[in-house]
């Protein structure tokens, strides 16, 4: 090497003996490394104690580490602790030590082609326990996908390598071999992190380490003494290829010691990876309909209704690039390390030196923009075997690299296939918890953390036929069904049948669906399902109206109804869709207006084409110019309920009277307790502050420690759980009475209330239900009804025919509200909360950037409060109060929602400039945009320039994080540009924002023209008026070039880019 040559590889700061032992958690080291590769770039140094390591993340930097005349594998700490375990098994020997070379070549027939064909039988066998498992369990069972694909691979590779079966799909309880290998595995990555402290201070753990050890080598011990002590065993397995097989090289046979060092290591590595592969494949899936769809017709094709079989593996190219894909964004072994076998240079600039350790960091290669485009998506179609071909070497690199790549690649592959195969063939899949995001759990692999799915058979299939269909025979006879025609069947004397289905991701149309299956009682209908709409794939019955209550997310569906609507566009039975009767609802919001409804319509109008029977006309409503609980009740009692009438006495069934009972009844007692039932986890408040000076609205930015595996990215959402002011709650409980300590019980059910259980009044009051939300005319009648002073109902009335605009709505009068106007008003404290919906999650933009540190996250909001328009004192923002209120230390229930993909950096940032405009606390966002650059150029990073417009009133006063946004201009993060309304003098007259990328726009176009990305938070004026000026710009450009662009012309170009060059945030 010549010294003047080379380049220092980045290093973070370190501490005094412990080197850069902080810099990992010991939990989630894999994140950590991430977190620090996107800081320092394609290349960076750790100092540990008595170690240096290289840590490459891109792919022309791990195509050179991977030149095995220049790098030789080294098992990194990890492998180095679980070799106490495993010693020179495969998996952990050094390339020169001779059992490694023995085992290697003994075992690689059994590897072969022929030997991974007859392992199918078994391989089926322990896929079959999982799908009758799954079957058995039933359509609502919530699965933890890893748990159970763990016991699948786990059971496969037993019998397989060595005729041994866990039965894991038997008990809850797993085997002790299994307990003491996931305790082993966990303890190795705390060893590898371990500070340089006196062993003394370890001792408890290593001896449990070592028991562990004991039991997985006594167990693998047992199962070689067993096989040894029966000659007569003829089983062709990896067992009898170890015990028979000779070295073809040295003629020499395993030893026994290699031989169990190798059945713990199948054992270990021949599970994990696999397992994590087929939880993160079905995630991928469950996220991306289209792939999902994809999946299942090409097995429906080449497999049909019939057994899977060995000839049907070779024929599923979609979903072998399924996995490879998997793979390439969620490797389950997302490191290896090989170590540099003479002084060398990489990229011709780094200096490596002899026996330097270097980590190939397949999280991060796997992801290079160089290679592939759009690197964060999942798209399967890159990976199919002709664009496979075509990648650049080393591009993909799961299994490792040349002659210590993973030798039961073919075991793994065959596996996977199969249960992909088997799985949906047989069953649909929908997310238990249908507002999840990726969180991983490491081990020695990664894979999803509290990943739940629920499995639903299709094909009109139980759990006999099923088993019937794995094992490829026929039903001895059908199953005769008998209708007793002289008595009524249970589901006839209670009512009609109906099916309510919704596509809800923030909960509203979920609360709808909850609402009206609540009400379907008092017209004589039993709801037989409530549930999401991709649970009703394949599913739709034909003897009961379907309800479907559905939203639009910038003309997309909501992720629980992505795989029903991608469903209904393909398909082509148009007879499997005759007999459906339905009707549709459908939320949405004006601002995207060529979205606007697109999925109810889409929904509506597709069910029809294909032959169902439309009941009533589709209700939408409008989120930005109307409330919409008040449209979709309007929607039931105008349209869907008398449509469901003239149905039913179309069909000889005669009208149910309306019966307008308190669904709920309601017990008070004295003693307290609370509940919360919700799909967020806990996180803390770690500091709050005013940003605005006095006088000013209020802004305020929130600091909270994420729950644990909690991972975001800038751009992303902060989900929130509220509770109500405490005035308001105080204004219940005076209403009707309750002590402050009054507890209650209540009866009932089709609410999100805690039922049958004594509760406080005042938690669920404060935690379960929207006292603010406007009356709806519903609302309004009832208490009319329930009023004692024949003025009282005639006002009520009044309000709710002729005055419920102007004086309802538009004053957003609530419930209580009413009740406090006419106190004649004597209503049940059980029918006041059913008329309330659940409380909801609010959702704020993110202000901060994982790379200043990955466990915390900042939000910036704007106090919502003021005199209420009802003429009831003060209104009080509900999200923004509770969050005003809170103070370091305290607890409050978050979760992380992606944004839309394309609101999120770019994958690239040294070569895509950005254009960031913003007003008021819009600028949220990008203040995380902007950290994680300057963190990124702190680290040594050169990235492409951004700019930076924000709109504010005046300087010192909203101009919020002024000092912040200053230091990172002097760095060169960003160069900000401001708008002050009140003072638009100090910003060279311009008054808003778009007023100043106007007088900008030549800067604008000149970044423009170099490929930025546009990103715009704000109202709904900003947007508008962003996209006015974008327009002039271009218009201008064209017009210099002697170009004539219309209006209509820019209009279409303008939003031909949406998503792709400019993305939005709009809120109002």
């Amino acid at each position: 090497m010549t010294v003047h040559s080379t380049v220092p590889i980045p290093e973070p700061p370190q501490l005094p003996f412990i080197g850069n032992i902080a810099d990992i958690d010991a939990d989630d080291s894999v994140g950590s490394l991430n977190v620090l590769a996107d800081k320092y770039g394609e290349i960076f140094r750790l100092r540990l104690p008595g170690a240096r390591i290289i840590f490459l993340s891109t792919r022309a930097l791990v195509d050179e580490a991977c030149d095995e005349k220049r790098f030789k594998k080294a098992p990194n700490n990890v492998l180095k602790e679980i070799r106490e375990g495993l010693r020179d098994g495969l998996f952990t020997a050094k390339l020169e030590e001779p059992n490694w070379g023995i085992a290697h070549r003994v075992l690689l027939p059994a590897f072969g082609p022929m030997g991974i064909r007859d392992m199918f039988d078994e391989m089926k066998d322990i896929g079959s326990q999982l799908a009758m498992k799954w079957a058995r369990q039933g359509p609502q069972k919530r699965i933890n996908a890893p748990e159970d694909f763990t016991r699948l691979t786990l059971d496969t590779i037993a019998l397989c390598s060595m005729g041994f079966r866990f039965n894991s799909f038997y008990s809850d309880k797993m085997h002790h071999f299994i307990d003491s290998m996931v305790e082993f595995l966990l303890e190795c990555g705390r060893r590898s992190q371990r500070p340089p402290l006196p062993s003394i201070l370890y001792r408890t753990r290593d001896k449990a380490f070592q028991h562990h050890i004991d039991v997985l080598r006594e167990t693998a011990e047992t199962v070689l003494k067993e096989r040894i002590a029966d000659p007569s065993n003829e089983r062709k397995d990896l067992l009898t290829a170890m015990l028979k097989g000779r070295d073809s090289l040295t003629g020499q046979k395993m030893s026994d010691e290699s031989i169990i060092d190798n059945l713990i290591t199948f054992l270990v590595a021949g599970h994990e990876t696999t397992s994590g592969t087929l939880s993160y494949a079905m995630y991928r899936l469950l996220k991306n309909p289209e792939a999902y769809r994809k999946v299942q017709q090409e097995v429906d094709e080449v497999i049909g209704k019939g057994p899977v079989t060995v000839q049907h593996m070779q024929k599923l190219p979609y979903i072998s690039a399924v996995l490879r894909e998997t793979l390439r964004l969620d490797s389950p072994i997302p490191i290896f390390g090989v170590y540099a076998m003479e002084d060398t240079l990489l990229a011709g600039k780094y200096p490596v030196y002899k026996g330097e350790f270097v980590n190939l960091l397949l999280t991060r290669s796997h992801l290079d923009p160089a290679v592939f485009e759009d690197p964060l998506a999942f798209k399967p179609e890159r990976m199919l075997d002709e664009n496979f071909n075509k990648l650049p070497k080393n591009s993909w690199k799961p299994f490792g690299n040349g002659v210590r790549a993973c030798i039961g690649r073919p075991f793994a592959w065959q596996e996977a296939i199969l249960v992909m195969a088997m799985i949906f063939q047989n069953f649909n899949f929908v997310l238990a918890d249908e507002d999840y995001q990726l969180q991983h759990s490491q081990t020695l692999t990664i894979k999803p953390h509290n990943f739940f799915i629920r499995a639903i058979l299709r094909d009109g299939l139980d759990p006999i036929k099923l088993e019937q269909r794995l094992a490829g025979t026929e039903a001895i006879a059908e199953k005769r069904k008998i209708r007793v025609n002289d008595a009524p069947r249970k589901d006839e004397a209670l009512g009609q049948q109906m099916t309510i289905l919704y596509g809800s991701n923030s909960g509203t149309c979920e609360s709808m669906a909850q609402h009206l299956a609540l009400d379907a009682g008092s017209h004589g209908y039993k709801v037989s399902t409530l549930d999401c709409m991709d649970a009703a794939v394949e599913k739709l019955p034909k003897d009961q109206p379907i309800i479907i209550i559905t939203s639009s997310y910038e003309g997309q569906p909501p992720d629980n109804a992505a795989h029903f609507v991608s469903w209904i566009n393909i398909v082509e039975d148009n007879p499997a869709f005759r007999g459906v009767s339905y009707a549709v609802f459908g939320c949405g919001s004006h601002e995207w207006s060529q979205t606007f409804h697109r999925v109810p319509k889409l929904v509506d109008t597709r069910l029809q084409e294909l032959g169902a029977e439309k009941i009533a006309e589709p209700g939408l409503a409008d989120a930005a110019g109307e409330d919409m609980f008040v449209s979709f009740e309007t929607w039931e009692d105008s349209v869907l309920w008398p449509a469901l009438n003239k149905l039913r006495t179309g069909k000889g069934a005669g009208t149910v009277e309306e019966t307008r009972l308190a669904p709920l009844k309601v017990h008070v007692s004295n003693t307290r307790s609370s509940i919360l039932k919700h799909n967020v986890e806990e996180g803390k408040v770690i500091t709050s502050r005013k940003l605005t000076a006095e006088g000013e609205p209020v802004k305020r930015h929130v600091e909270i420690r994420l729950p644990p595996g909690t991972v975001y990215r800038p751009g992303d959402y902060l989900t929130v759980l509220p509770i109500n002011p405490k005035d308001t709650v105080q204004r219940v409980m005076r209403r009707f009475g309750l002590p402050w300590d009054a507890s209650i019980i209540i009866e009932g059910g089709g609410m999100r209330l805690p039922i049958d259980e004594l509760v406080s009044a005042h938690s669920v009051l404060s935690g379960f239900v929207e006292l603010a939300q406007p009356a709806t005319k519903r609302n309004i009648f009832a208490l009319a009804d329930a009023a004692d002073s024949e003025d009282d109902r005639k006002a009520l009335k009044n309000l709710a025919i002729d005055d419920y605009g102007d004086e309802i709505l538009a004053k957003r009068v609530s419930v209580l509200d009413l009740l406090e106007t006419y106190p004649s008003i004597n209503l049940p404290l059980g029918l006041f909360l059913a008329m309330l919906p659940p409380m909801r999650i609010r959702q704020y933009s993110i202000s901060s950037s994982p790379l200043e540190d990955p466990s915390v996250v900042s939000i910036t909001f704007s106090l919502v409060s003021g005199r209420a328009k009802s003429g009831h004192g003060d209104y009080i923002g509900v999200a923004s109060s509770y969050l005003e209120a809170l103070e370091a230390d305290d607890r409050l229930r978050v979760s992380v929602r992606q944004s839309h993909a394309a609101f999120h950096l770019p994958p690239a940032p040294e070569k895509t400039p950005l254009i960031l405009v913003a007003a008021g606390t819009g600028i949220a966002p990008f203040r995380g945009f902007i950290q994680e650059r300057a963190v990124m150029i702190k680290s040594g990073r050169k990235l492409a320039p951004a700019v930076l417009y924000h709109g504010c009133r005046e300087p010192e006063r909203d101009d919020i994080y002024a000092d912040e946004f200053d230091d990172w201009e002097k760095a060169g993060a960003v160069r900000v540009i401001r708008a002050f309304s009140r003072t638009p003098e100090k910003s060279g007259g311009c008054r808003y924002v778009q007023d100043i990328l106007w007088v900008d726009r030549h800067h604008f176009l000149e970044l423009w023209r170099q490929g930025a990305q546009l990103y715009v938070c704000g109202s709904r004026k900003v947007s508008q008026g962003v996209e006015t000026v974008a327009k002039r710009i271009q218009q201008e450009d064209a017009r210099q070039k002697g170009e004539d662009l219309s209006e209509e012309d820019a209009k279409k170009w303008w939003d031909g880019l949406r998503n792709v060059r400019y993305a939005t945030d709009v809120f109002d």
